[in-house]
């Protein structure tokens, strides 16, 4: 009955049915599309947040990185690198300067007996460099090496000749001779020895048979004279000695060009291009070059031997110096030249390298070569005239043809 009753008046008022059921089904979409919005809003929200939470995670683990590189700079490796570095630098300075030390050290030893003083300042600048206190170590070995050099100043200011040394410019025509000679800077006692080449020979004998780089065989030279039957020699050319520290890794080594007496050439390679002069003699000739680069490998001559300096070319005076302090110290300096056809090696007291030009110069001299001096000094003639000093790789020698 009430439904009748209510199908009769949604009849008769169907517009307004219509219109109450578009309104629910509008109301029930917007309900389901509120909740279907309101889900996902959630959703997104959640993962904003999630983002959020990784950027702060991601921030914090920057800052941490950075804190810990700010840390590795500031400590540790990174710091004990540069300081590591530093004290590299301070031991290779203090280092160079130690050695230099010991090697005059060691040559003043050959000049003078007094050198306790000197060896009691190097072990103290030894000690302060083993607790790495390089300042004071390098103050006491610069002290160390001006007490030195006042030292040779000292010996070279009160070298007196002899009063029974002859006076004479003229060098001897045979045999040995010692005299003093006048310069036009100063007076100076000449040790020297005459070979005249129509009736010797001049050669240069070597310690090894070949080319040697280190560790290579020395002789007196007493041993170089016995062994060729000489009746005269002198110390050769420049070379490492055993006892010098910078001398590590080629000790008793000699890189200027030589060919000894059985006319083999030394260095040969090396001295292609060398500007380093040499001394030749063949038969009853001498002559020069000022480099060795111009020298072929002539094995007709009798000996060839290159050092540093040329000392007279021509009776002219070719070496004033070079700014090398061991070559502008006073010193034993041994040489080997020519006048005519007679030879000569032999040895200038208290000398600079270019004050033996001047005296041999004054003694008429045609050409001459400087030798090795310091504690490779050394003369023979029937006995030494000075030495032994110490063995050498070569040695010049006089022998009767």
């Amino acid at each position: 009955m009430k439904f009748s009753i209510y199908y009769r008046w949604a009849s008769k008022h169907w517009p307004l049915v219509l219109i109450f059921t578009l309104v629910c089904l509008i109301l029930f979409g917007l309900l389901y599309q509120f909740k279907y919005y309101n889900t996902n809003a959630q959703n997104l929200n959640s993962q904003v947040n999630s983002l959020n939470i990784e950027k702060v995670n991601l921030t914090q683990k920057l800052n941490l990185v950075q804190k810990e590189l700010e840390d590795l700079k500031n400590q540790d490796q990174y710091k004990r690198n540069e300081k590591l570095q530093t004290d590299i630098e301070n031991i290779e300075n203090t280092y160079k300067k130690t050695v230099t030390s010991y090697e005059k050290l060691l040559d003043i030893k050959s000049q003078s007996k007094n050198t306790n003083k000197f060896d009691e300042a190097f072990a103290q600048g030894l000690t302060l460099l083993s607790q790495r206190n390089y300042a004071s170590a390098e103050a006491v070995l610069t002290s160390l090496n001006k007490q030195i050099d006042d030292e040779k100043t000292k010996i070279a200011s009160t070298f007196t000749i002899p009063q029974n040394v002859t006076t004479s410019n003229n060098p001897p025509n045979s045999g040995y001779s010692r005299q003093s000679v006048n310069t036009s800077i100063g007076t100076f006692l000449v040790d020297i020895i005459a070979a005249d080449l129509n009736s010797a020979r001049v050669i240069v004998d070597t310690a090894s048979d070949s080319d040697c780089s280190n560790n290579c065989p020395v002789l007196s030279l007493a041993d170089y004279v016995s062994r060729n039957g000489a009746f005269a020699g002198v110390n050769g050319s420049y070379f490492c000695p055993l006892e010098y520290p910078s001398c590590a890794g080629k000790t008793n080594s000699f890189d200027t060009l030589l060919m000894y007496k059985n006319k083999v050439y030394f260095n040969s390679d090396n001295n292609k291009y060398s500007s380093v002069p040499l001394i030749y003699f063949s038969g009853n000739s001498a002559g020069i070059r000022g480099q060795s680069q111009d020298w072929g490998r002539d094995t007709g001559v009798d000996s060839v031997i290159a050092n540093q300096g040329l000392l007279l070319s021509g009776g002219n005076i070719v070496f004033g110096g070079d700014g090398d302090p061991k070559k502008g110290s006073k010193g034993s300096r041994s040489f080997i030249g020519n006048k005519g056809i007679t030879a000569y090696i032999g040895i200038v007291r208290n000398a600079t390298v270019s004050e033996v030009a001047h005296v041999l110069k004054a003694m008429g001299l045609e050409n001459a070569l400087n030798l090795d001096s310091g504690g490779s000094t050394a003369l023979w003639s029937g006995g030494y005239k000075t030495g032994p000093g110490r063995n050498l790789p070569n040695a010049v020698l006089f022998i009767r043809k």
